[in-house]
């Protein structure tokens, strides 16, 4: 199998995770799924559970709101097929960490943006050195409200930015409007930009 790098974008309840989940077993059983949630509570405990009673059985489990590419470098043998979801839980477990992750204590990152960068960049690097097709679910989250706080702001800019690192790297892109699949990018057709637009804006959070 070739190396694959699809990007999954959607808001909430877009079908993101099903139109991955129905992708990967369209080309193997041999499945790694890489969760990034944290049962914080039971409504979470709970949508966890459901969406875990709903993948298929075969399937590889590795639950990871840390440290991704570590753990998933030590678990690719015999899989195809990578999905994480989400991109938008891990970047909270970054900017949470140290105020009210569960999972974890320690002091919240001085540069949120760059521990996010460092994952992702661990991440690509793991699964580009490996045969596999890789989904990559997250949500498109600029097209709301302006958040109210500082931290929720600079959370959905680096959401955003992070976004932006994975659509250039990936293959494919797709969005998800209301459960279809919109192909926003197929691999050779958009050139790579160059610079940083955003550079000067007074985000809080570091262009890539």
């Amino acid at each position: 199998m070739e190396n694959k790098l699809v990007l999954i974008l959607g808001g909430a309840r877009s079908g993101k995770s099903r139109f991955a989940q129905e992708m990967a077993a369209r080309v193997s059983d041999r499945v790694i799924f890489v969760a990034t949630a944290v049962p914080g509570d039971e409504e979470m405990r709970t949508r966890i559970e459901k969406h875990r009673r709903e993948r298929p059985s075969a399937w590889r489990l590795l639950e990871a709101p840390r440290a991704i590419g570590r753990r998933l470098a030590a678990n690719l043998d015999g899989v195809d097929v990578v999905i994480l979801d989400c991109v938008t839980l891990l970047v909270a477990n970054v900017f949470l960490t140290g105020r009210s992750a569960p999972w974890r204590k320690e002091e919240p990152p001085a540069d949120p943006f760059g521990a996010v960068r460092e994952e992702i960049d661990e991440f690509l690097d793991v699964v580009r050195r490996h045969p596999v097709l890789c989904l990559v679910v997250s949500n498109e989250v600029g097209t709301g409200i302006v958040p109210e706080n500082r931290l929720a702001r600079r959370y959905r800019d680096a959401l955003g930015i992070v976004n932006q690192l994975l659509a250039r790297e990936a293959d494919e892109v797709y969005l998800m409007v209301a459960g279809i699949p919109l192909c926003v990018k197929k691999a050779g057709t958009l050139p790579r930009p160059q610079g940083n637009e955003n550079k000067g804006h007074d985000t809080g959070v570091g262009e890539p």
